[in-house]
């Protein structure tokens, strides 16, 4: 079993009445990100040394027990030694250190194994020395029998130092951190509330870069999260408020639809969109982060399609066909269906394709269908989308197909 030894003592450096540990990133404390982290690395007993249980312990508690793991809070190192037994993995985690989960997995995953950075490169970081040459990281991945030796030390010793130390002399593997890991801010350690408001950007930067933005819209969602992210959640604004907000965007759409402006219409249900995505980055940045739910039900898949209906039903609105006598009722609705299932299925055709995106971007169809309803003949525009995406479709089912496909002379497969 591995245990996670987290720490709730050290006082932020000029905040004699903060914690270290509570310092927020992201409107979440570091010990939180820190659960996340042990998570990931597989514990199922947390262990925090703090002088008592508080509030954020217990929400902390809840935190963990919904993942399936056991909570403890301890007071001192002597208090530690009945949680850990000599066969099980202990990990542990400096106060503050604020690391990114991938890469904790890859350093510490495989045994025991002690974090170590150059004297010169981890002390001004705020690392603790071990020896002349080396500073701890702020993490190792340690056997439990070390934990023993915590009862021949004197009771003011602090758990974290001590174990360094333990670590040491046991000659536990010492594995260097890469430089580059502190260069682009993916490990370090936040010691008072200024370096964690500078970390906050860099942060959410992180978390979205592998984000495949590959169209206008989704390009404007991350730029929009990696402005506003850090702010949006430092004030406690969780993912599923700002989906709400999509929510209220598309029926606003959708009621000036009904009232005949269907133009703004339809850039409302653009914004929306946009804003959907936006909600979606925040929670995979907590989702990422924390290794939890971030709160936003799982409904992607059905929100695409009832924002899809909601753009067919102003197409609908704003066709001219209804007026013309004679014509058969609810032929308006099916040139937007059509419309919007033929970008569904070339997505589908051909979705390794960037510019494929451009089709499954509702920003970009939102905007497009905006403009021709101010400044085109709408049903005409309508049609010749429609064939458009026809003969895109044609193009790219022959490029499938390749020449090796065609059936042989009588028309039979072989």
């Amino acid at each position: 079993m591995r245990v996670a030894l987290l720490s709730l003592m050290d006082a932020a450096q000029g905040e004699p009445q903060g914690l270290r540990g509570l310092l927020p990133i992201g409107g979440r404390s570091i010990l939180r990100h820190q659960l996340g982290l042990a998570m990931a690395l597989g514990c199922s007993r947390i262990v925090v040394l703090a002088e008592t249980l508080t509030n954020d312990l217990v929400v902390l508690q809840h935190a963990a027990e919904a993942g399936g793991a056991r909570f403890h809070v301890v007071a001192s190192a002597r208090a530690l030694a009945p949680l850990v037994a000599a066969e099980d993995e202990l990990l542990v985690l400096g106060e503050g250190l604020l690391a990114m989960p991938e890469d904790a997995l890859r350093l510490l995953g495989d045994g025991p194994v002690v974090l170590t950075l150059p004297v010169e490169t981890g002390l001004p970081l705020g690392f603790e020395r071990i020896d002349i040459n080396n500073a701890g990281a702020g993490a190792m991945l340690l056997p439990g029998k070390l934990i023993a030796a915590l009862g021949d030390l004197p009771g003011d010793w602090n758990p974290g130092s001590a174990l360094l130390r333990i670590a040491s002399q046991a000659r536990i593997v010492q594995r260097e951190l890469p430089q580059l890991l502190l260069d682009q801010g993916r490990w370090r350690l936040i010691r008072d509330e200024a370096e964690a408001h500078r970390a906050e950007p860099g942060w959410v930067r992180l978390h979205t870069a592998s984000a495949q933005v590959r169209s206008p819209g989704l390009w404007l969602a991350a730029g929009v999260v990696r402005t506003l992210g850090p702010a949006l959640l430092h004030a406690g604004t969780r993912p599923y408020v700002i989906a709400l907000g999509a929510v209220i965007t598309a029926l606003l759409g959708t009621g000036a639809g009904w009232f005949g402006w269907c133009g703004p219409g339809f850039a409302m249900l653009a914004l929306a969109w946009l804003v959907h995505q936006v909600a979606g980055l925040l929670a995979r940045v907590e989702r990422d982060s924390l290794i939890a739910s971030s709160g936003v039900a799982p409904l992607d898949q059905l929100a695409d399609w009832v924002l899809d209906g909601m753009f067919i039903t102003l197409c609908a609105w704003r066709s001219e066909i209804p007026a013309v006598i004679g014509v058969p009722w609810g032929i308006a609705w099916f040139p937007p269906v059509v419309l919007f299932l033929l970008l569904r299925l070339l997505v589908r055709l051909r979705g390794d394709e960037a510019w494929i995106w451009w089709l499954n971007d509702r920003f970009v169809v939102g905007t497009l269908l905006a403009l021709s309803s101010i400044f085109l003949p709408f049903d005409l525009a309508l049609r010749a989308l429609v064939v458009t995406l026809m003969v895109v479709g044609l193009f790219l089912t022959a490029r499938i197909d390749g020449p090796g496909s065609a059936l042989p002379a009588g028309g039979r497969p072989a």
